[in-house]
């Protein structure tokens, strides 16, 4: 998976930003317009997303509003619009941050290490009732262990980390089995059927593995 989705139609700029994030070894995706950046996160998904507003075709701020849509990834909106409205719009539609240009590379750096570290260097993962240790590959249900597969697991981590968000179902395929999977999209159903019959306690009638009919699957904790 991507860590960071580089979405700037400024090629010097996005060439020199990206070329200090590999060096910092991240694995990183650039483009230069809104619709083509939305179709890589939607089959492929990324860590974090930095975001242009002002891009040819959808911008920035309806790109940002169609992840938000279907992911809590993180997104820091880097763009020279700088009104106070501006800010505003980015923000209230699910933007993490919002950068003015031209910014400082060591300040977005630092910005983007600690989103890293607070998101994604946290191994255990708990809401009271389920808990996923992820360095140690443990699953608990009210303390007490269960057995999931590799994709299993997978499968819950992401739902609960996007705990009361809905993912619809090719991203949650894509994410898991990868878009070039021989696996069938089915597969996906047979999982959640799996984890609900390990997780709930009465799997016909989940509370916490909830189906959204015609988009895909939310966990609620």
């Amino acid at each position: 998976m991507t860590d960071i989705l580089v979405v700037e139609d400024n090629m010097e700029m996005a060439g020199l930003l990206c070329d200090f994030l590999k060096a910092d070894g991240y694995n990183v995706e650039h483009y230069t317009n809104g619709d083509n950046a939305l179709q890589h996160f939607e089959k492929s998904g990324a860590k974090l997303v930095i975001l242009d507003i002002m891009l040819p075709g959808l911008d920035g701020f309806g790109v940002c509003r169609k992840i938000r849509k279907i992911s809590n990834t993180p997104i820091i909106i880097v763009s020279a619009r700088t009104e106070k409205d501006d800010k505003l719009s980015g923000i209230i539609l699910g933007a993490d941050d919002y950068i003015e240009k031209p910014y400082d590379i060591d300040i977005l750096l630092a910005k983007i290490k600690g989103i890293f570290q607070r998101r994604y260097n946290c191994d255990v993962i708990s809401d009271g009732f389920l808990k996923l240790d992820k360095s140690k590959h443990k699953a608990y249900k009210n303390n007490t262990p269960i057995e999931l597969n590799q994709k299993e697991f997978d499968l819950l981590c992401l739902l609960m980390e996007n705990n009361g968000k809905t993912l619809n179902k090719d991203f949650l395929f894509n994410k898991i089995w990868g878009f070039d999977s021989f696996s069938e999209p089915q597969t996906l159903t047979v999982h959640i059927k799996w984890l609900r019959q390990k997780i709930e306690n009465d799997p016909k009638k989940p509370k916490h593995i909830l189906t959204v009919w015609g988009v895909g699957y939310r966990y609620e904790g």
